[in-house]
C-alpha cells in the first residue's frame, strides 16, 4: 500500500503512568505535511469469565472520565515482565474474586486505532475456583453475575456501553447461540 506516512518529528508531550501523548509530523503520500496527536497506552487485558452456566461476571464501578458508573468485564492493565495470560489470572483474582482453572487467548483489539495504540488481549476463562487477592488501592468496585441473555439486551437497550464489554457480550452471544 502506498499510502504509509513518514514520521519526520516527534515531540513528547506527556509522560504518565498509564498513558503518555506525543505529536508526530508525518510526511503524507502527496509530500504534504500534517500532525498526528498519539496517545501511548498500557497494553491490557479483557477476560470473558463464565460463571458455569449461561452467566458472566462484571464488575461495576464509578468511571471519572464519563463521570458515571460503568458495567464492564474484568479487566485491567498488563504490567511490564508480565505475559497478558498472567495479567488475566491476577485480574479475575482481584476483580471477581475466582481464579480461572481453564483460560484461553482469544484475540486482541485495538480501541481506537486513530489518536491510540491502545490494545486489548481477550481471553474467556472456564471452571472458575475461588480464590480472592487483594483489589488494587484505588479500586472499589461490586462483582455481578448476569446471565447472557440478559447482558445482550443491556448492550441493544444502550444500558452497557463500554466497547470492551459490548465486544465480550456479543462473543459470548454467539457462542451461546451456536451451542
Amino acid at each position: 500500500m502506498d499510502n504509509y506516512e513518514k514520521t519526520i518529528k516527534v515531540d513528547n508531550i506527556y509522560e504518565g503512568k498509564i498513558l503518555s501523548l506525543r505529536v508526530e509530523t508525518v510526511e503524507m503520500p502527496d509530500k504534504k505535511y500534517s500532525k498526528r496527536e498519539i496517545v501511548d497506552h498500557m497494553k491490557g487485558v479483557g477476560i470473558i469469565a463464565y460463571d458455569g452456566e449461561d452467566s458472566l461476571y462484571f464488575v461495576r464501578q464509578y468511571r471519572k472520565a464519563i463521570d458515571e458508573f460503568s458495567l464492564e468485564i474484568p479487566a485491567g492493565l498488563v504490567e511490564s515482565n508480565e505475559k497478558p495470560i498472567e495479567t488475566a489470572k491476577r485480574e479475575l483474582q482481584e476483580e471477581i474474586g475466582y481464579k480461572p482453572l481453564d483460560i484461553e487467548y482469544l484475540f486482541d483489539m485495538h480501541a481506537s486505532p486513530g489518536f491510540t495504540n491502545d490494545k486489548l488481549s481477550f481471553f474467556i476463562a472456564k471452571d472458575l475456583e475461588e480464590s480472592k487477592l487483594e483489589l488494587d488501592e484505588d479500586e472499589f468496585l461490586e462483582v455481578e453475575s448476569i446471565k447472557i441473555e440478559d447482558a445482550y439486551n443491556m448492550v441493544i437497550n444502550c444500558e452497557i456501553t463500554d466497547a470492551k464489554t459490548i465486544i465480550a457480550i456479543m462473543y459470548a452471544k454467539k457462542i451461546l447461540d451456536e451451542r
